[in-house]
């Protein structure tokens, strides 16, 4: 085995001594979370005793023992020095049926390379008026709508409209959805005319000008504030511009309709906030979106949005996807410029989509992605050259993907039996073959990742949080900020070791396969309770179960993506995960295009859902 446990710690064995095959015998060990749910009443008590001078340090001395974070990194012996950023050198991507682009060219010409990627409509539109998915109408479906003078971003009772009315009616009784911090009918109207005019005088930018995206309200976009979820960070901190990726897609004529709702400083996998209200999933709204990117999955779900940005610290894009039915794509380290997004953590977040299809994420990663100078998420081994899947041709053949037996059946029965099927879907339809591998240490590698996304946002926010008054803040995230600050800089340091033997290990994982495949949440969404409105949650368990399969994307800055494959028996949606190789969005985009193409026919329309096409909004059940 690769680690030896002792009464003083573990001992991690070098890593070229670690056997990766499917006969190693190194120890599974699932996710060790020792702590009860708590909201309300009982969550102040906890909070309580957390923030006391002298209980606190012996409450959290027990909870970083019970919970292994003593044993498997405190008190541990790694050899392997630290590395602190997930930098990845590009090398031969060997990535076939792909377009070379210049990463340097305009991004409206970057969004029509992908345009170009994309196989031609099976059937036209009829009269612009029905949707080419199930329940979602995309990019290219407001393109050829606008296009044919069928509709307009403007006129009465369209799209600007409707979507203005949709937000009203959900954020009030009986639906409260709570789908955006802020948004402006104002500019939104501003915005659509402006487009309407381009497309009047035949003078369109692309084939988003005109499409509504919504932003988390992570990401600076004006004219809004940007909150974090909080009620006092934009204070302190004012939005003076866009975030690189908004002013992108500015560029390419896309509407910006508002600023989603988050979970308070991302600090949290629930979504529940309680300072603006809780996400509520649309396809049973008495039930978590997830988080933190929550009123970002939720709107596309709804149908406000064909796309939306979040931002993935720990799954947070992909996981709200993967609990709302929609796609999530979180690309590689340093593929999009972090500029004028929250500092809340430097080496594990990255700006991500929600998506309705699979297409339209890809059009939004040709607008977003590409480089930008300065950046500190800017490494001198980007490449000028981004490469888009030829989604024209169907040839996956010969993709090797990988998996983890033990990892992918550690969740509940009925995602182990919807991913183990989409996968065998996959292997039935195209020729592909499974690599069965063995992932060490991947506890170790979530408790690592913990410590670091929580020393980082507590240092980021160190100054501020000196001078705040803490009852501006949400009693879950007084919780989380109490355990971040009592990591030490020794734990810091023996979690970027832990960081240096996984980013070893995944290399030599992709060296025999392209792609590792999982479940993308070990557990479905799960209900929002009447005592976490006002207080917030803790329930690290069920938090533990759905960031599992999300850790290596964020800790080891891979491309990673969630697909929707299917529901469990209470109609809840279920995601399968695709973990790429650095740099290779393109085939990542290739085979989840190839799994969507199983799966559109079964999709289905969630119980809340808007179709902004249609002359009156659609109410949700």
């Amino acid at each position: 085995m690769g680690v030896f446990f002792s009464d003083k710690g573990a001992t991690y064995k070098p890593v070229k001594d670690v056997n990766l095959g499917p006969n190693s015998n190194e120890l599974y060990l699932p996710a060790n979370v020792r702590a009860p749910r708590a909201a309300g009443f009982l969550v102040k008590i906890f909070v309580w005793f957390l923030e006391s001078k002298f209980l606190g340090p012996l409450l959290m001395h027990f909870l970083k023992r019970d919970n292994l974070i003593h044993k498997l990194i405190t008190d541990a012996e790694i050899k392997e020095p630290p590395i602190f950023v997930p930098s990845h050198l590009v090398g031969n991507l060997n990535e076939e049926e792909v377009m070379a682009v210049d990463s340097h060219s305009s991004v409206p010409s970057r969004v029509q390379n992908a345009v170009d990627c994309l196989p031609s409509p099976a059937k036209s539109l009829s009269n612009g008026i029905m949707p080419s998915s199930v329940h979602h109408w995309t990019v290219m479906d407001y393109w050829r709508a606008y296009s044919s003078g069928a509709i307009t971003p403007i006129m009465e009772m369209q799209v600007a409209e409707n979507f203005i009315a949709a937000v009203i009616e959900s954020s009030k009784t009986p639906l409260q959805m709570s789908f955006f911090i802020n948004f402006s009918p104002k500019d939104i109207l501003q915005q659509a005319e402006d487009s309407t005019l381009r497309y009047e005088k035949g003078e369109s930018i692309s084939v988003l000008d005109g499409v509504p995206i919504a932003v988390k309200d992570e990401i600076d976009c004006l004219p809004y504030p940007t909150t974090g979820g909080t009620k006092w960070l934009h204070r302190l901190r004012p939005c003076k511009t866009d975030a690189c990726c908004v002013t992108r897609l500015r560029s390419c004529g896309a509407i910006l309709v508002g600023k989603t709702n988050m979970h308070e400083l991302g600090a949290g996998t629930s979504g529940i906030n309680p300072h603006y209200g809780t996400p509520r999933n649309p396809y049973d709204r008495r039930r978590i979106t997830g988080g933190s990117s929550s009123g970002s999955a939720a709107v596309v779900a709804a149908g406000l949005c064909p796309i939306a940005l979040g931002v993935d610290g720990g799954g947070s894009v992909r996981m709200p996807a993967a609990l709302c039915g929609v796609v999530g794509l979180k690309p590689t380290f340093g593929r999009i410029p972090h500029e004028g997004v929250l500092p809340l953590n430097w080496t594990v977040g990255m700006v991500g989509i929600l998506a309705g299809t699979i297409e339209d994420a890809f059009i939004a990663y040709a607008a977003i992605s590409g480089e930008a100078a300065p950046s500190y998420h800017k490494t001198a081994h980007e490449s000028s050259k981004v490469f888009y899947p030829l989604l024209k041709s169907a040839n996956i053949s010969g993709v090797r993907l990988a998996k983890y037996g033990k990892w992918f059946n550690d969740c509940n029965e009925e995602i182990k039996i919807i991913c183990s099927r989409a996968l065998d879907r996959l292997l039935e339809n195209y020729c592909l073959k499974v690599v069965e591998v063995t992932i060490p240490e991947i506890e170790a590698m979530r408790l690592a990742h913990y410590l670091t996304i929580g020393t980082e946002c507590i240092t980021s926010f160190s100054t501020h949080l000196k001078n705040l008054d803490y009852a501006e803040l949400g009693w879950d995230v007084r919780a989380a900020l109490s355990v971040y600050g009592a990591f030490s800089g020794e734990e810091y340091i023996k979690a970027q070791k832990i960081r240096n033997r996984q980013m070893q290990f995944h290399n030599r994982i992709f060296a025999e396969a392209d792609v590792i495949v999982s479940p993308m949440t070990g557990v479905t969404a799960y209900p929002i309770l009447d005592d976490s409105h006002q207080t917030g949650e803790l329930d690290y368990v069920n938090g533990a179960a759905l960031v599992q399969y999300s850790i290596a994307g964020n800790f080891l800055g891979l491309p990673a993506i969630s697909v929707p494959v299917g529901y469990d028996k209470l109609g809840l949606p279920i995601g399968l995960q695709l973990i790429g190789r650095p740099w290779c969005e393109a085939t990542l985009i290739h085979i989840a295009y190839a799994l969507q193409a199983l799966y559109v026919e079964e999709y289905r329309r969630p119980e809340v859902h808007y179709d902004l096409m249609k002359k009156r909004t659609a109410k949700g059940s």
